[in-house]
């Protein structure tokens, strides 16, 4: 573990209860690392009908309006916040990958790895639009990512999931390997209030407006 991982994990809020800001959401975060090569990576196995495609790196509305199809339930936000310069940056960067799946031509999956740090993997992004899972293209993607991982001289892949996520995310990240490693909180400004996702978007979050 990195010396500055150890820094905030020792940051520890006081015990018992903490109050945020209204306006804001507030998550539990795992963080979860995978430190060796799995001992078997399964060959790729894409559904009948699917492909997975390099994205189109350019395109950065098709981007966010995949991003937000697949992660509004999830209240995935940070693409949303991001100006263009700073997201084509990640986007284009030569160490970045990300494939998108698709069905029929319809965009209904995405992938995203992240090598720009020396000898590690992120796993930044994996994600279904609602009505593409159970059905083995989230296991496919897995496997996808898990091969490409580990083909490169990495010594380490690590995911983070939050409890703003789909209730099997953090099962099926340790089904895959990754060990949880960490717990933190996190405290952002509500996407919903800033205009950045619909109000109605992830109604298992209350929305509390500031001013009651």
């Amino acid at each position: 573990m990195r010396e500055d991982e150890l820094a905030d994990i020792r940051a520890v809020l006081p015990l018992g209860y903490s109050n945020a800001a209204p306006g804001h959401v507030v998550s539990v975060v795992t963080c979860l690392e995978m430190l060796e090569k799995p001992a078997t990576v399964p060959a790729v196995r894409l559904p009948e009908g699917i492909t997975l495609d390099t994205l189109h790196r350019s395109n950065l509305p098709a981007y966010r309006a995949l991003f937000r199809k697949i992660g509004a339930d999830w209240l995935w936000y940070s693409r949303l916040v991001m100006s263009d310069d700073e997201l084509s940056a990640i986007l284009n960067d030569d160490h970045y990958e990300i494939f998108v799946a698709r069905k029929d031509g319809e965009d209904i999956g995405l992938l995203e790895l992240d090598f720009r740090k020396p000898a590690e993997c992120a796993l930044a992004f994996l994600g279904l639009v609602s009505g593409a899972s159970g059905k083995g293209l989230g296991r496919a993607l897995m496997d996808k990512a898990l091969a490409l991982a580990w083909s490169r001289p990495i010594r380490r892949m690590w995911v983070h999931t939050c409890t703003f996520d789909h209730p099997s995310a953090l099962g099926f990240y340790v089904c895959s390997g990754f060990r949880p490693y960490a717990v933190q909180v996190e405290v952002q400004p509500d996407p919903r209030l800033t205009g950045h996702l619909p109000l109605d978007a992830a109604p298992h979050v209350p929305v509390i407006r500031p001013g009651g």
